[in-house]
Formats: C-alpha cells, sequence, structure tokens
C-alpha cells in the first residue's frame, strides 16, 4: 500500500470572529483566515495577493478559537484539507465546500490568555474526532468576506 499525506499549514490573520456552533458532540467553529503574498509582476512592480482559507475547529480545538482569536489575530494552524457536499435546501443544487479541519493552533498575537508568565501558551491536538451531526449547510456569505 502507498503511503497517502493530507497535511496543510498556514500562518495568515482571521478574517472575522469565529462563529460558534454547539453540537451535542461538542463545539464546533468556522473561520476564515487569510493568507498573503508579496510578488513582482512582469513589469517589476510589487502585487498582493490574499487567498482565504476555511477552518473548522472541532470540541477542544473549537473552544481555543472561540476563546482566543478575534478578527485580525494572527494564528498558526496545520490540520487536513477536507472536501464536503450537501444539497443546496433552496435551489436543490449540490454545493461543495473545501475546509481546512485544524488539528494543531498556536497563536501569535498578543495573548488574552497566558501560561503565567507572561508568554502565549500552545494549544495541541485534541481535535481527532470529527462529528457526524454537521450537515454543512451554513456557508460564508460572500458580504461577510471582508475584501
Amino acid at each position: 500500500m502507498s503511503k497517502c499525506v493530507n497535511k496543510v499549514i498556514l500562518m495568515g490573520h482571521a478574517g472575522k470572529d469565529p462563529q460558534v456552533h454547539i453540537l451535542p458532540s461538542g463545539t464546533l467553529v468556522n473561520l476564515s483566515l487569510a493568507t498573503s503574498e508579496r510578488f513582482k509582476d512582469s513589469r517589476g512592480e510589487w502585487q498582493e495577493r490574499t487567498e482565504w482559507h476555511n477552518l473548522v475547529g472541532y470540541q477542544r480545538i473549537g473552544e481555543i478559537l472561540r476563546d482566543y482569536v478575534k478578527r485580525g489575530s494572527r494564528v498558526y494552524i496545520e490540520g487536513t484539507l477536507r472536501t464536503r457536499s450537501w444539497e443546496d435546501r433552496e435551489s436543490g443544487q449540490r454545493r461543495y465546500r473545501s475546509e481546512v479541519v485544524v488539528t494543531d493552533i498556536n497563536l501569535l498575537s498578543p495573548a488574552i490568555a497566558s501560561n503565567g508568565a507572561g508568554e502565549p501558551e500552545h494549544y495541541a491536538g485534541g481535535n481527532r474526532s470529527v462529528p457526524q451531526e454537521f450537515s454543512g449547510e451554513e456557508e460564508i456569505e460572500r458580504e461577510e468576506v471582508p475584501y
């Protein structure tokens, strides 16, 4: 059997405050993350390109996102890429959404909470089980994206 890898590493800024959903199996949080890159175009002028990523945090990771990440917060995350689909209730069309399921997070903005020594805490793991109750029908509206 051949080896497969599904790992995503991102460092960027939260596009808005986390959206929190409380499920019977625990906390689920959706968050948009912006990553930017600078490059020179063919005329030698600097350009900037921003990419938006949909993040999902379950259980303990979701609680950390809910409690410590706000719009503009800088975070480093690791996770796995997942694409889910569902039937749109209004149009009946099949919808798709790619997301990064966060498995590890490091808060890079000035900490809201600290470990007692004034240093930001590092949060890891705790996001391995994904609740089946999340249908994926919640979408980020285009008007909510801050670009």
